[in-house]
């Protein structure tokens, strides 16, 4: 797979109550700081963003979309200094999907919600975005319109079979708006995830992604570059933040994180799948990269609590 159907297939994301919210007058929402990618998408009208530690608010207006991917608390309003109504209490109900109402509607039209993501590698992946990915070109635009019109239909008639075909369409939203993120490295923006825009530096991820098993070199990565190898290793540096084999040995122990967890293959089979000849060389490798033992790991279990789900369910509109 390429790098970011790899990072997807790690968050394994699954919708969780996305909603619409129809909203009139003067008013603000504000939601929590919990666990997974907050998707929002303004279909009329307009609003202001203010995300928690972020010192500039997001104007918004209709077409635009956003990913708040951090635990943070947030706050959509026509006026950031009007007091606001807390999520819970105006999407409580009805409690799967539908079109939440504030003030009668008319001024503006959106629908958003939370994709929750599985633990535990999610909170090291998302931290290759940034707190707020502002959606707003006119080509990214159309390429999200169509799927956030079909979400707004499926939310509004409820027909049979639509909670599969949200969760579906939410998949859909993510993955355009990652890939117009991801449009936007091109414009010299840090980070691997941005990183795959760049034309050099994109082939050589792509590479590594393709074959995690190879014995890679800086040498060898350079080549799929098409550049020398310390004009590479410096612009690799400095685009995605970290060293190739940084990278490449930090990638490969996230994907084998995710076969200790679900898969019943033994150390001495996985680790050749990432680059190692010896289980201990792996396990070393592992440990200082996860934290802890490849056999600990694999004990764990998942980290996500019933609590954090309610939690979710409650504020996810």
């Amino acid at each position: 797979m390429d790098p970011l159907s790899d990072v997807l297939s790690l968050l394994k994301p699954q919708s969780y109550n996305f909603r619409g919210l129809e909203a009139g007058g003067n008013w603000s929402i504000r939601w929590p700081g919990l666990p997974g990618i907050k998707c929002y998408a303004v279909l009329s009208g307009e609003l202001w963003l203010g995300v928690e530690g972020v010192a500039e608010a997001v104007h918004m207006v209709a077409g635009d979309c956003v990913l708040l991917p951090l635990p943070r608390s947030f706050q959509m309003a026509s006026d950031l200094s009007l007091p606001s109504v807390e999520a819970a209490k105006l999407f409580s109900a009805p409690a799967n999907g539908g079109i939440a109402t504030l003030n009668g509607g008319g001024a503006l039209s959106g629908v958003g919600g939370v994709v929750r993501l599985q633990d535990p590698l999610a909170g090291i992946l998302l931290q290759v975005l940034p707190p707020i990915v502002h959606i707003h070109r006119e080509s990214d635009r159309t390429a999200l319109r169509w799927v956030i019109d079909r979400l707004r239909e499926e939310l509004r008639e409820r027909r049979p079979g639509s909670p599969l075909v949200q969760q579906h369409l939410a998949q859909l939203m993510l993955v355009e708006a990652l890939r117009a993120h991801v449009a936007e490295g091109a414009k010299g923006g840090a980070g691997w995830l941005l990183a795959l825009a760049d034309k050099h530096i994109g082939p050589a991820l792509s590479a590594m992604h393709e074959d995690l098993a190879q014995q890679w070199t800086l040498q060898t990565l350079a080549e799929h570059a098409a550049m020398s190898r310390s004009a590479f290793a410096q612009k690799f540096k400095q685009t995605v933040g970290s060293s190739a084999m940084d990278y490449l040995t930090r990638w490969r122990m996230l994907m084998a994180a995710d076969r200790l967890r679900n898969s019943d293959d033994p150390i001495a089979r996985i680790a050749p799948l990432y680059g190692y000849d010896s289980e201990s060389s792996f396990s070393t490798a592992f440990k200082r990269i996860m934290g802890c033992s490849p056999r600990q790991y694999a004990r764990g279990g998942l980290s996500t609590t019933a609590q954090q789900d309610e939690n979710v369910d409650d504020a996810a509109g």
